[in-house]
């Protein structure tokens, strides 16, 4: 009995205590499908293109910028597609508006798999079923990676994952 009694009280201390960095989104919602404002406007598809609302907390200590992807591991490439990438966003920052991309006062939107920077929405092949959109916000330990805004969105992600102190996913899904 002593030592359920201490083994709760070790939990509940290990709970108190942690605590991982989390992202939400009004417009975007775990394995729900997005809506139609948040598909592409082009290459077959005619959607708003609109970036969702994000929003995160419980950044570990020591972060001192965030980046935001945007990531389809679904799309018929053999390695994804990159839909939204953005760095330097300051460490002040928790959340963006829907229709952020393209309006960023701070932060720098890199080249997408479309072929230029900001938010290119989701858009998957007609027919090719359920693909999955990876919005994961990054927490970083300096205030600014200095990568060129036309860099591949490879080297982006690559970057991200060797340098992260942290990060969180919200997956919401399309079909067309």
């Amino acid at each position: 009995m002593k030592y359920i009694y201490l083994l709760s009280v070790l939990t509940t201390a290990v709970s108190f205590n942690s605590q991982a960095l989390e992202i939400t989104s009004q417009d975007i919602h775990e394995g729900q499908l997005m809506a139609k404002t948040f598909e592409y406007s082009g290459m077959g598809c005619d959607g708003g293109n609109q970036s969702p609302q994000l929003s995160w907390s419980d950044a570990p200590k020591g972060t001192k910028s965030f980046a935001i992807t945007a990531f389809d591991p679904d799309a018929p490439t053999g390695s994804g597609w990159w839909h939204w990438t953005v760095l330097n966003i300051p460490a002040t920052t928790h959340n963006l508006p829907q229709g952020a991309s393209g309006k960023l006062t701070q932060g720098l939107e890199t080249r997408t798999d479309y072929g230029k920077p900001g938010f290119g929405g989701v858009c998957p092949p007609v027919g090719n079923g359920m693909h999955r959109y990876q919005f994961t916000v990054w927490a970083l330990p300096q205030e600014k990676i200095d990568l060129p805004a036309d860099i591949s969105p490879a080297v982006v992600g690559f970057t991200l994952n060797s340098m992260a102190i942290d990060k969180a996913i919200l997956t919401a899904t399309y079909v067309r």
